[in-house]
Order: structure tokens, then C-alpha cells, then sequence
């Protein structure tokens, strides 16, 4: 039978698991639009795109440690990332500026939402170094969610 600690553990290794993907996710996205973006704002929204996304893939590697420390094995391949992920994919590299923010923003805030989430499962699983992590993660999410709807203003 399960203990409590046990429900805990796998459903953080699980949120870890999905915050992967997501993070993998929203980096191939972001340098989708990092390398498609066009018009007056290029420059700025160039380089504010792949700021974001070596932040991003920064944390991928450390995500996947977290899952692996709690003696869990982490995704394999792209289909098991497509399959854990709530990033959707966006193949239009026509797509506006604006729009290109947008969908950043709100992706981003998919993963403030499911860090804020797993909060409790890395406490509850008494996994104080994900607790502590995610707390980063979530400043930095935060943060990127910040400047992209300060663009939009």
C-alpha cells in the first residue's frame, strides 16, 4: 500500500517530469520566433527571444536532474515530450510580432502556473532542493512573463 510521502513523490516526479517537457517545449518555440520574427521591432525582439530561451535551456538540464536524483527516469524522446507538454506547437513562421509575444506570455504563464503547482508535491515529498529550485524557476518565469506583457502595454 502507498504511504501519503509515497502519492507525493511520484506526483512530483510527475509535475517535474511535465515541467520538462514544457521547458523543451517552450524553448524550441521560443527560438522558432527568435529566428522568424520580422518588422520594426527585429532587433529587440530578436535578442529578447533568445535571452529567453538560453534561460530556458539553462534550466531544462537541471529539471531533468531533479527527476533523476528522486530516482525516477525522466522523458526520452520528442513524442514523450509532446505527450507531457501544455505548450502548443506554432508552425505559422509568419506570424506577427505581436502575436509571437502573446503566445510566449501565455505559455510562460502555463509554467508559473505548474511550477506554483508542484510546490506542494516537492514540500509534501519533503524534497527540500526541488522546493528551493522551484522557487527560482518561478522568479525567473515570472520574469519573462513580465517583459513580454510589458511589450504588449
Amino acid at each position: 500500500m502507498a504511504t501519503t510521502g509515497d502519492n507525493s513523490k511520484t506526483a512530483l516526479i510527475d509535475g517535474l517530469n511535465g515541467l520538462l517537457a514544457d521547458h523543451l517545449a517552450l524553448y524550441f518555440k521560443t527560438k522558432n520566433f527568435h529566428w522568424h520574427v520580422t518588422g520594426p521591432r527585429f532587433r529587440d525582439l530578436h535578442l529578447l527571444f533568445d535571452e529567453q530561451a538560453i534561460e530556458i535551456r539553462d534550466q531544462i538540464d537541471a529539471i531533468g536532474e531533479r527527476v533523476r536524483k528522486n530516482g525516477a527516469m525522466t522523458l526520452t524522446s520528442i513524442g514523450s515530450v509532446a505527450g507531457a507538454t501544455q505548450i502548443k506547437d506554432q508552425d505559422d513562421t509568419s506570424l506577427a510580432p505581436e502575436k509571437m509575444v502573446e503566445e510566449l506570455r501565455d505559455d510562460n504563464q502555463k509554467v508559473v502556473d505548474r511550477l506554483k503547482g508542484l510546490k506542494k508535491h516537492a514540500e509534501e515529498a519533503g524534497d527540500n532542493a526541488t522546493d528551493g529550485l522551484l522557487d527560482d524557476w518561478t522568479d525567473m518565469a515570472e520574469e519573462r512573463v513580465w517583459f513580454l506583457t510589458s511589450i504588449l502595454s
